[in-house]
């Protein structure tokens, strides 16, 4: 693993990991969760606000990569976002199912290692840089989108802006950063 925040996605096949679990491969699945975990759960984390939810999440997210699997496309984006996308939506369910409304303040943040916070620090900075680079309109659909949890729709009607317009910003914002974090 690289000295970034992040694992580099370069060093291990998503792609081949999904068609393996796909296969029935139980490692492939193991690898993907000792590769990507913490970083899992701090996608879950961040949306539902509550550690013992998080775990949750995870495991259910987890279960759903391995039972559906073999539905992953290479032509609709990456394996990795595909995984992560897994977790983000199981999250966001998991809020909508309790339909709770929860401040990161009312409960405990994990605690990082000294390691993990600079490495979080770096890849924090550059990702500021990136979404700095954006127009505040892609850049706050996004933020919405990905950081708060909100859907297009919801975003849509905060931003007071037309369904495709919020899409086509995030779908383009995202490109942009994904071209600035490569």
């Amino acid at each position: 693993m690289t000295e970034k925040n992040s694992p580099d996605p370069s060093e291990f096949d998503y792609e081949a990991a999904l068609l393996a679990c796909a296969r029935g491969e139980k490692f492939a699945l193991q690898a993907i969760y000792a590769r990507d975990s913490r970083w899992l759960f701090a996608v879950a984390y961040r949306i539902v606000k509550r550690r013992e939810l998080a775990e949750e999440v995870l495991h259910d997210a987890m279960v759903k990569v391995w039972n559906r699997s073999r539905l992953y496309s290479p032509a609709l984006g990456s394996a990795r976002g595909w995984v992560y996308t897994v977790v983000r939506n199981q999250a966001l369910n998991s809020v909508r199912k309790r339909m709770m409304e929860v401040s990161s303040e009312d409960h405990d943040v994990p605690e990082l290692s000294t390691t993990d916070n600079q490495e979080l620090a770096q890849e924090a900075d550059k990702l500021s840089a990136c979404l700095g680079k954006l127009d505040e309109t892609k850049r706050n659909a996004i933020v919405l989108a990905f950081v708060d949890g909100y859907t297009h729709e919801q975003i849509a009607q905060r931003l007071d802006s037309p369904l495709g317009s919020v899409k086509s910003w995030i779908r383009r914002g995202l490109l942009k950063l994904k071209e600035c974090l490569s």
